[in-house]
């Protein structure tokens, strides 16, 4: 069965760092570009970032670029989202996805992802 679960979120003030984590489990990853999404209270889930089977290509929202960092691990089947200069607005569930469909090394359409972890919570106080 295949599972992503996320971890890492908490509480964190503003202009803090988070490293968030996500293990995959049930099958090899490795081929695959993933990508991290959020989604905060009556909010549509959002694209953060992408990183590509290789890990050479990564993207980002614009809302991320220059303070999120995308990595992946594929000998451990696990990506990791850094987080710095963290702001109020970034307050959400982040959630990792393994994208499945879809043409090009990336895509920032949460309709192409699926196998969605339970999501884990980052919380951004003044």
């Amino acid at each position: 069965q295949v599972q992503l679960v996320e971890s890492g979120g908490g509480l964190v003030q503003a202009g803090g760092s988070l490293r968030l984590s996500c293990a995959a489990s049930g099958r090899t990853f490795s081929g695959y570009t993933m990508g991290w999404f959020r989604q905060a209270p009556g909010n549509r889930r959002e694209f953060v970032a992408g990183i590509s089977a290789s890990g050479f290509d990564t993207s980002y929202a614009d809302s991320a670029k220059g303070r999120f960092t995308i990595s992946r691990d594929n000998a451990t089947n696990t990506i990791f989202l850094h987080m710095n200069s963290l702001k109020l607005e970034d307050t959400a569930v982040y959630y990792c996805a393994i994208r499945l469909r879809g043409v090009g090394i990336m895509s920032v359409d949460r309709r192409d992802y699926g196998y969605w972890g339970q999501g884990t919570q980052v919380t951004v106080s003044s």
